[in-house]
């Protein structure tokens, strides 16, 4: 699928209308069936929406970039009209009145959306294994998943479906899907983009943001989303923080080995690299994993009943969260105001940090536990090692396809302090061209 860029210069030079680009959607998804990537698939809607969107250019009437861009939405995002399940049996016959800030903006922007995306459930996980609706499969190997929660996301862009999709990140819901499925996702500034109307699991970590095939396709999503200007320039001309510590330890060969590769890209592209340390990023992930297991069991608490309905994976987090005294959680806060203090010292002498996305490529569905570099432990704990912790400071994030294992995506992470999600995006765009 082309980008966004130019099938937008395309329908303004009449070669391709809206409803072509549909119709050529709704193909590639019912050739892609088995990767169900939808809840709730919408044709119907979807091509009598893109018919409007041509006889509004046909009148002089231009939304702008996203107008007539097909596109879809993770089904936590309400909808109005149109079920949204959170991919729950809890919510399976769930309709909102309103759309959520962020869909109504984009149905503004002129979006066309296909339908609801499937997803991990409660957005509670990393697998897209969902247990009411079937797991989501990764469009490089069916038989791995597609990385969690905002599964559906990845593997529709992956596909080469929709254009762009919107997603949710509490825990590396965006970035780990964007690295397993070979695009990019990415992470904004916490606060940066509403969550009004999406359904909540961490108050104090939920991001929402978009996942698109390339940097300036996220861009052009992320100026959908929020009404605010990215302009991109792509711009390598950066301190990049190289970690010595953590970021590149248990991690496969390959992964490593695609990380110093895009290191010395950015180098080459005029970004200076600077190692460093990265401080206490074991704490980091302890302390982002205990506040969402207390602030998920406090936002889902009244949807527990009835407990057959949930998938066992989630009820067994709800349950341990629910487990947590309110003194560790008093605790963890304060541990996470420390931390923000010591990352804000770090990127006092760097632009950005360059980290893997996860340490492997995307696992077999079903595989409980990982083996990496004599290191065996839990699946979930060990994919969002690099990327949890993020949510716990606020930082913006991508993550984008850098190089590949055994012809399966990796990812690199680059993140950047509070409010610099144009420097992320103007950097990885640079290196994107580059590449």
């Amino acid at each position: 699928m082309q980008s966004i860029r130019k099938a937008a210069a395309a329908l303004r030079a009449r070669q391709v209308s809206c409803v072509e680009l549909v119709t050529e959607a709704l193909r590639a998804e019912e050739s892609h069936r088995d990767l169900n990537c939808f809840i709730t698939l919408l044709p119907e809607v979807a091509l009598q929406h893109a018919k409007e969107r041509d006889a509004e250019l046909a009148a002089g009437h231009d939304r702008g970039p996203l107008h007539g861009i097909p596109i879809a939405h993770k089904d936590l995002y309400h909808t109005a009209g149109i079920r949204t399940t959170n991919g729950s049996r809890l919510f399976a016959d769930f309709v909102p009145e309103h759309d959520a800030v962020t869909v109504n903006k984009l149905n503004e922007a002129g979006t066309v959306s296909l339908g609801k995306l499937n997803m991990h459930e409660l957005a509670y996980g990393i697998t897209s294994t969902n247990p009411h609706y079937g797991p989501v499969r990764n469009p490089h190997d069916r038989m791995r998943i597609p990385g969690g929660s905002s599964g559906g996301s990845g593997a529709v862009v992956g596909a080469g479906i929709v254009f762009a999709a919107t997603g949710s990140d509490t825990g590396g819901s965006i970035r780990v899907p964007a690295s397993f499925c070979g695009v990019v996702g990415l992470k904004p500034t916490f606060g940066s983009v509403s969550t009004e109307g999406c359904f909540p699991l961490g108050a104090s970590l939920d991001t929402m943001g978009p996942l698109a095939a390339s940097v300036e396709d996220v861009a052009l999503m992320m100026e959908g989303m929020t009404g605010a200007a990215y302009p991109i320039n792509p711009d390598a001309k950066v301190r990049v923080g190289i970690p010595e510590n953590y970021f590149l330890e248990h991690v496969h060969p390959d992964v490593v080995q695609a990380i110093e590769n895009a290191a010395r890209t950015a180098q080459d592209q005029g970004a200076e690299l600077v190692a460093v340390r990265t401080p206490d990023p074991e704490g980091l992930f302890a302390v982002a994993r205990t506040i969402l297991m207390c602030e998920a069991a406090t936002a889902l608490h009244v949807h527990v009943q009835p407990r057959h309905e949930l998938g066992a994976d989630v009820l067994a987090l709800l349950d341990a969260g629910s487990k947590v005294a309110a003194t560790e959680y008093i605790r963890a806060l304060s541990a996470a105001a420390r931390l923000r203090q010591l990352w804000a010292a770090l990127f006092d002498n760097i632009d950005v940090l360059f980290t893997p996305t996860t340490p492997t490529t995307a696992p077999l569905i079903g595989q409980g536990t990982m083996r990496i570099e004599g290191r065996e432990g839990d699946t979930r704990l060990l994919t969002t090692r690099f990327v949890r912790g993020i949510n716990l400071l606020g930082y913006p994030a991508i993550s984008m396809p850098w190089g590949t294992s055994e012809g399966l995506p990796i990812g690199l992470q680059i993140v950047a302090p509070m409010n610099a999600d144009l420097k992320i995006l103007n950097l990885a765009a640079a290196m994107e061209r580059a590449r």
